[in-house]
């Protein structure tokens, strides 16, 4: 599939970081599941793997974390 960003380059299944910051809380997700463009890196998540994210986010925050890297897992 062609990138919707950049227009150019080609869409693979990869593994991208990022980066969520929900009510005063950072959280790093390195690793995560993702069809990334070859051409500009934009990565693309999917609907299941957006919402562990968000989980995971929301989680951190309601433990207080403020700075927090983690690998991704899936549910």
């Amino acid at each position: 599939m062609t990138c919707p960003i950049c227009r150019n380059g080609e869409l693979a299944n990869s593994a991208a970081d990022q980066t969520l910051s929900h009510e005063g809380t950072t959280l790093v997700v390195k690793s995560v599941p993702a069809e990334v463009c070859d051409n500009c890196g934009e990565a693309f998540f999917s609907a299941d793997v957006t919402q562990r994210l968000l989980d995971l986010a929301r989680a951190a925050a309601a433990d207080g974390v403020v700075v927090d890297v983690r690998t991704y897992v899936a549910a």
